[in-house]
């Protein structure tokens, strides 16, 4: 008899019980590794012995008093004055309600007082904290914080796998050693709701989460909603997703390597999570957990819905090419602005001149600004956005309209040209753009600018033009390459007269030709133009002139969109 295929609910119902599986299954990997890597158990009454005196009321009052869990230890030292083991002398309130909301009744025997550390949690002496002891016995400083990560075997179930952020420090003869999880932070949940990112740690042993404090946010959870398991995200995963999910979790459980997928989520409110997950585990054992960071991708979703309706609209009513090249004359007049004198208060005349590369769609990645800033300062850019077509004109507006925003912070451009970094790697691996920041200062006619794997700008002065030295440690890389990058600024002085030319690449280079040779190209035009038609006084005579330099530069040679943005020094009006 032959087999149908399941269908709707039927496929889902499997795709669920699959996840379920693979779960189980790691789950009985987690307690063979645990049960072959039981630490052998100390005797009791080993060479710790007991302390002579309790620990006095004074001292269980200070730890109560403190904000963290934390425990008391006696190093006990030799003849030789050796570390020979560490006694477990006394813990505070907060430790207490630590353990009994983490660790099961089963795991370990109640606490009735001094106890060698390691006879107690014996997993514990195979992690950072011994070392981190003994530094702090030996130095009398202050260890930590460092990553604390084990097990607590358990007689009956599945271990209980801890970990922390923990620091030690010495407390008179004896160490203090304190802990907490190392992601509750106020300023963390603020975040992620701003950028809406979360992230998670789900221990396979007892299926307990560890979220960051945006996790509800996040996923659409309610206030009482109880944090999802595994199994829960699954459940919570709309049935044409749930064998994206199953990939997911197959590459990190059992190829033990990072994975990624997006999958939608069932609810009132459609949501999209791009998830990016990674095993954790101990070396040589298995997946014990799955550390996760969950994006909520969803209006990106809907801005793509929206995109693809309007193209699908286009396509009926006009050809492609009419299409985009309407879309590009409504695009570049709202984000390439026209300069008619209105920065004259501030010292500068303006000009700027663009055309897009003819062959192509007529829509490209330039992009420039000049905007008065409340410090009385002007922000000046000039960028480009990787590729041609909406997309490269989408990443333009997005980097445009950013930088326009965090110029308002009054940041150095070091640091806007850093967070312009962030916001193109955190847009996807395509997305790269060139760039020059600058903010001018009009109180001392200078020229405060950094630069992102983008030509220098040129001064020209009088009818010479010279390309700016770079900043020190030479031109930062490309905006979207590599998160963290960090760049540094040069200072220009201007002199009356002095002109600033920016431009993008496509302006200076050619087809399999040297960089150095499409820049002394770009300076012979720049003075010849200079010393064919003096650039008038006012916007006009300086428009005049970025035209005609670009008439000079442009032509069938040219693979790219040309911009072109000329900054004058003039007297403040």
């Amino acid at each position: 008899m032959e087999h149908l295929p399941p269908t709707g609910d039927g496929r889902s119902r499997l795709e669920l019980q699959a996840v379920e599986e693979l779960l189980a299954a790691q789950r009985q990997r987690i307690a063979t590794y645990a049960h072959t890597h039981r630490p052998q158990q100390r005797a009791p009454g080993g060479p710790a012995g007991r302390p002579t005196a309790p620990v006095p009321d004074a001292v269980s009052d200070l730890l109560d008093a403190l904000p963290l869990a934390a425990l008391l230890v006696r190093p006990v030292l030799g003849d030789d004055g050796a570390i020979e083991d560490f006694l477990y002398l006394a813990q505070n309130g907060r430790a207490r309600t630590y353990a009994a909301a983490r660790v099961p009744q089963d795991a370990v025997a109640p606490w009735n007082g001094p106890v060698p550390l390691f006879e107690r949690f014996p997993v514990m002496e195979r992690t950072a904290l011994p070392r981190m002891l003994a530094d702090a016995h030996r130095s009398r400083e202050s260890q930590g914080p460092e990553a604390v990560e084990w097990f607590l075997p358990r007689p009956e179930g599945l271990p209980v796998r801890l970990s922390n952020e923990v620091r030690v420090g010495p407390c008179g003869q004896d160490l203090l050693v304190t802990w907490e999880p190392g992601h509750r932070v106020r300023m963390a949940k603020a975040a992620q709701k701003l950028v809406r990112t979360c992230w998670a740690e789900w221990n396979l042993a007892n299926s307990s989460v560890d979220p960051s404090l945006g996790f509800g946010y996040v996923l659409g959870l309610g206030r009482e909603d109880p944090v999802p398991d595994l199994p829960g995200i699954a459940a919570l995963v709309a049935p044409d997703s749930l064998p994206e999910f199953y990939r997911l979790l197959y590459d990190v459980l059992l190829r033990k390597r990072r994975s990624e997928c997006e999958v939608r989520l069932l609810g009132p409110v459609e949501r999209f999570i791009r998830m990016v997950a990674e095993p954790v585990r101990p070396e040589g054992g298995p997946v014990w957990a799955v550390r996760a960071v969950l994006i909520d991708v969803s209006d990106e979703h809907r801005r793509r819905a929206v995109a693809r309706a309007s193209d699908e609209e286009a396509r009926r009513q006009r050809s492609r090419a009419t299409a985009l090249a309407e879309v590009a004359d409504v695009l570049r007049d709202a984000v390439l602005p026209r300069f008619q004198g209105e920065l004259a208060s501030y010292g500068l005349d303006a000009a700027a001149v663009y055309r897009p590369d003819s062959r192509g769609s007529g829509v490209g990645g330039d992009w420039y600004k000049a905007r008065r800033l409340p410090d009385g300062r002007l922000l000046v850019a000039l960028g480009d956005a990787r590729g041609h077509g909406l997309d490269a004109v989408t990443l333009m507006a997005k980097l445009r309209y950013a930088l326009a925003g965090l110029a308002y912070t009054g940041a150095p451009v070091e640091e806007l040209t850093r967070w312009l970094n962030e916001v193109a790697c955190d847009d996807g691996i395509e997305s790269t753009a060139t760039a020059v920041i600058a903010r001018y200062h009009p109180e001392r006619s200078m020229l405060r600018w950094t630069c992102a794997g983008h030509p220098r700008p040129v001064l020209l002065r009088g009818t010479r033009a010279t390309q700016l030295s770079a900043p020190p440690g030479g031109a930062g890389l490309t905006l979207g390459v590599l998160s963290g990058a960090t760049y540094a600024a040069a200072e220009t002085v201007l002199a009356e007269g002095d002109i600033i030319l920016l431009c993008s690449d496509g302006l200076i280079e050619r087809r399999d030709s040297d960089p150095d040779r499409d820049t002394a190209r770009f300076l012979d035009a720049a003075e010849q133009c200079a010393r064919e038609t003096t650039p008038a006084r006012g916007h006009d005579g300086l428009q005049e002139y970025a035209e005609l330099l670009l008439d000079r530069l442009d032509g069938p040679h040219c693979a790219d969109d040309a911009t072109l943005l000329a900054l004058r020094r003039v007297p403040v009006v």
